[in-house]
C-alpha cells in the first residue's frame, strides 16, 4: 500500500498536538505500509519507508486584510502537493491546512480520501481573531467540503465521532474512533533536578505544570486567573508561547505579571522546551493542568500521565476519556456559554473549582503518588501507537475495498 499523508506539521517542524500525532503515527503506519508524507516546511527525507517533502509558498499575496495570508498560504501549498504525488491508494488528511489539497488530489489520484479529526472549525470561533472573519469562514468552508467528500473519518475521541456527525452528517459507517497514542519508552519517569533550575523551578517545592500554546482553546487566562486560589506553597509553571495573535499574547502577559505581584513561585516559560526536558517537568510535577475549553482529544494529558503525573483537566472533548476521574487526577465540569462559545458561562465558578481539584492533589502527596501510578499505567495499556497505527492501517483497508465497490465519488 502507498498512503499519503498530508499536513501542517510533521518532524522536525511540530508546535503541536496534531504534528505529535503524525510524528509518531507515520513512524508505526511505514512499517505496514510506505508513506508518502507532504507538509509545510524545510524537509526532503526519504528513510524508513517514508519519504517526507516539504514545500513553501511559492505566489505573493496582497489581501486586503493582512490576516488572510493564513488561508491563502496553505491554498498554494496544497496545489504544489498535488503535482508531486502519483500511483497513491489512499490519502489521509491531517487538519484543515490539507484538506483543500486532499480533495483535489483525491478526485484526481482517484482514491479513497480519510480525514482525522484533531479539531473542528465551527467550535472554534476564536480563529476570527487569527484569520479574520473572512479568513475564519474561509476555513469552515474548507473544513466542511473536506467532510463531505470523505470516505472515512477517524475520530480520535468519541466525542468527536458525536460532533463530525452532527456538524457535517458524515454517516455513521464511515467515521471510526481511533484514539492518539503515546510512546511510553520516551515518556517515562525521568528526574533532572539541574534541568528544573535551568528553568527557574524550585526542585525543593511542589508545582503545577501547563503546557500549551496561547489560544482561547486551551484556557490558560481561565488558569492564571484560578492561580490566587491555588495552593500558595506550591509553584504554577507554565510552558506557554506560540501565541493565536498579538493582542493574545498582551493579554496573557498582563495577566501573569499582575498574579506574579501577588505571590511566588508563578513561572512563565515562554520559550519551545526540548522534549527531551519536557519530560522532566512533566515527571518532577505534582499535578498537570489542562484547563481547555475546547479539546478534541488532549494528548498533553497522555504524555503527563506516562511520565507518573496525575492530571486535572476540563471535561469536556476527549479528555474525559483519558482521565479517569478520581483515579488518574480530577474531571472539572465546564458549563460554557453555548454550543459554539466555549467560554464559561460562569468563569469564576470553574476557576475556583479547577483550584479545588489542584489543591486536593497537591496536599494530600500520598494521593498524588497513587494517582501519578495509575497515570502510568492507564497510558502504557490503552494508548499504544502500535496499536493505533494497525488500526489505522485496518480502516485504510476498509476504505479501499468500500470505494472499489461503491466505484468513484462525485
Amino acid at each position: 500500500m502507498n498512503a499519503a499523508i498530508l499536513t501542517n506539521e510533521f518532524p522536525p517542524e511540530i508546535y503541536g498536538g496534531a504534528g505529535i500525532h503524525v510524528k509518531f503515527l507515520s513512524q508505526e503506519l511505514s512499517k505496514l505500509c510506505h508513506i508518502e508524507a507532504r507538509c509545510f516546511g524545510p524537509q526532503n527525507d526519504d528513510a524508513d519507508n517514508i519519504r517526507a517533502i516539504g514545500f513553501s509558498q511559492k505566489l505573493e499575496h496582497n489581501p486586503a486584510d493582512e490576516r488572510f495570508k493564513k488561508i491563502l498560504k496553505p491554498l498554494d501549498i496544497n496545489l504544489q502537493w498535488m503535482s508531486s504525488l502519483k500511483d497513491i491508494d489512499v490519502i489521509h488528511c491531517h487538519t484543515w491546512y490539507s484538506h483543500f489539497g486532499g480533495v483535489v488530489a483525491s478526485r484526481l489520484l482517484q482514491c479513497p480520501l480519510i480525514l482525522t479529526t484533531h479539531s473542528l472549525e465551527p467550535h472554534r470561533p476564536w480563529k476570527a481573531e487569527q484569520l479574520g472573519d473572512g479568513g475564519y469562514n474561509m476555513s469552515c468552508w474548507i473544513e466542511r467540503t473536506a467532510y463531505e467528500a470523505a470516505d472515512g473519518v477517524i475520530a480520535v475521541s468519541e466525542g468527536m465521532k458525536r460532533d463530525v456527525m452532527k456538524l457535517y452528517g458524515v454517516p455513521e459507517d464511515r467515521v471510526k474512533v481511533i484514539y492518539n497514542g503515546i510512546d511510553p519508552d520516551f515518556y517515562k519517569p525521568t528526574f533532572d533536578e539541574e534541568i528544573l533550575k535551568k528553568w527557574g523551578v524550585d526542585p525543593k517545592r511542589p508545582f503545577v505544570l501547563f503546557v500549551g500554546r496561547i489560544t482561547r482553546q486551551k484556557g490558560i487566562s481561565q488558569l492564571i486567573q484560578a492561580i490566587p486560589q491555588i495552593d500558595k506553597n506550591a509553584q504554577v509553571v507554565l510552558c506557554a508561547g506560540a501565541p493565536d495573535t498579538q493582542e493574545l499574547a498582551d493579554e496573557c502577559k498582563h495577566l501573569i505579571e499582575e498574579v506574579q505581584k501577588t505571590r511566588d513561585g508563578v513561572v512563565w516559560i515562554q520559550d519551545a522546551v526540548p522534549h527531551t526536558e519536557l519530560r522532566v517537568l512533566y515527571s518532577h510535577a505534582t499535578v498537570f493542568a489542562t484547563p481547555s475549553l475546547y479539546e478534541p482529544f488532549g494528548i498533553i494529558n497522555l504524555e503527563a500521565m506516562s511520565c507518573g503525573t496525575p492530571v486535572v483537566g476540563s471535561a469536556v472533548g476527549g479528555i474525559p476519556e483519558i482521565i479517569v476521574d478520581g483515579e488518574t487526577g480530577y474531571l472539572v465540569p465546564l458549563k460554557a456559554v453555548s454550543d459554539t462559545n466555549f467560554e464559561p458561562a460562569d468563569p469564576k465558578a470553574f476557576q475556583t473549582d479547577f483550584a479545588n481539584k489542584l489543591n486536593k492533589i497537591l496536599e494530600n502527596p500520598e494521593l498524588a503518588k497513587k494517582m501519578g501510578e495509575v497515570s502510568r499505567k492507564r497510558a502504557i495499556d490503552v494508548f499504544s501507537w502500535k496499536t493505533i497505527a494497525k488500526q489505522t492501517f485496518d480502516f485504510y483497508q476498509e476504505c479501499i475495498e468500500r470505494y472499489k465497490r461503491e466505484g468513484k465519488r462525485i
